[in-house]
């Protein structure tokens, strides 16, 4: 074999196993209920800041380790599930003033795209469904941790993904503007292959 022939031969090689690289699948992952969260805060007239979580949600995570822009995620949170430590209050936010969860008792996040920001950063965007609306949304996100856990040795990743959206870009008007309409999230997940 000659010289050209073989280094021919060596890039070919070498574009199939990147093609191989560039196509390998991601992984299914399922989430560890009991150390993810979905959580926000927002403002209370200029007082304080209100802090709440939903207590029921679930999920599907696709995950490439070798790489996150081939990863996706889809979350469905129980609109009815809000806790913010108080029972009226709860209540209220689940009436149609705010999450109207009778007739939408899910809101959910469908990722359109992940985009590598650095060693363990990405922006995370996707369409969020609040009340019959949809829009778009960026989230920042950290990898936090990828590799077998210390008790089980399972492999596990963990994820937090952080942002703000305006409430009344989803028609949740009540209260504005003495109720912030900025509110921050923090979605927090915790998964192994499944």
């Amino acid at each position: 074999m000659n010289v050209k022939a073989l280094f021919g031969a060596g890039l070919l090689a070498a574009s199939l196993s990147t093609a191989g690289i560039a196509q390998a699948a991601p992984v299914p992952y399922e989430m560890d209920m009991a150390h993810s969260a979905v959580v926000f805060n927002i403002d209370h007239l200029g007082f304080s800041n209100m802090f709440g979580r939903f207590d029921s949600f679930k999920g599907d995570v696709q995950f490439d380790a070798d790489n996150i822009e081939n990863s996706s995620v889809n979350i469905s949170i129980d609109t009815e599930s809000v806790n913010t430590f108080h029972g009226k209050r709860n209540e209220h936010l689940a009436s149609p003033d705010f999450f109207n969860a009778a007739e939408f008792p899910e809101m959910t996040f469908e990722s359109t795209k992940i985009t590598k920001t650095g060693d363990n950063t990405a922006t995370l965007e996707g369409d969020l469904t609040l009340l019959g609306v949809t829009k778009p949304v960026s989230l920042d996100l950290v990898i936090n941790k990828v590799g077998p856990h210390p008790f089980t040795k399972q492999q596990m990743a963990g994820f937090t993904a952080t942002g703000t959206v305006k409430r009344s870009d989803f028609g949740m008007n009540y209260g504005l503007p003495a109720i912030g309409d900025e509110v921050h999230l923090q979605i927090d997940v915790e998964a192994a292959p499944k």
